[in-house]
């Protein structure tokens, strides 16, 4: 997670968690959706609300799991127009505190084992409590399209060509004429 506090930060006592977990809801204001906008790369964050539950996860961990729903304005990347887009992504972590063993990853041998199918491994907490916000956010960021795009935009379908007498000028012309005389 970022050193920087998250502009949407609700944090969740985790060492007093009840057997049937707690449910946390959260909508961001004005400021905060002009910040998530701002740090986000995006024109603006119209809503963004989370749905979070935080059920106790073997003996001191947490798992966390909801959705995060936003609606954003980005710029399309090849006519820069706004492009309104919805962001709905599911939100699902497994935490211990950072002083638990299941914080510290296998090694075998001096090598960090890790199995691409596996389960993630646990995140940490500290202080005995999860940014939920926090988590919300990062799956928001997961979620942005990196490249979005009218429907409508097109590439060209081909660079320009240069025409011959360009290309006679080009450095290594007269290179390639000397190979093709030998």
């Amino acid at each position: 997670m970022k050193n920087e506090p998250s502009p949407v930060s609700m944090k969740v006592d985790a060492t007093r968690l009840p057997a049937k977990g707690v449910t946390v809801k959260f909508e961001a204001d004005e400021r905060q959706r002009q910040a998530l906008a701002a740090l986000h790369g995006l024109e603006k964050v119209a809503d963004f609300r989370f749905t979070a539950k935080v059920d106790p996860w073997k003996r001191e961990g947490a798992r966390v799991t909801g959705r995060v729903d936003a609606d954003i304005i980005q710029l399309c990347v090849v006519t820069l127009e706004p492009l309104e887009q919805n962001v709905r992504e599911e939100i699902s972590a497994v935490f211990v505190p950072d002083s638990s063993r299941l914080a510290r990853a296998e090694v075998e041998g001096g090598e960090l084992m890790l199995d691409a199918e596996g389960e993630d491994a646990p995140e940490t907490f500290a202080h005995g409590r999860i940014d939920v916000g926090a988590l919300a956010e990062e799956f928001f960021e997961l979620a942005i399209d990196p490249y979005p795009r009218a429907d409508h935009a097109e590439l060209p379908e081909t660079a320009p060509q240069k025409d011959a007498e360009t290309q006679a000028e080009a450095p290594f012309a007269k290179l390639g004429s000397l190979v093709r005389k030998s």
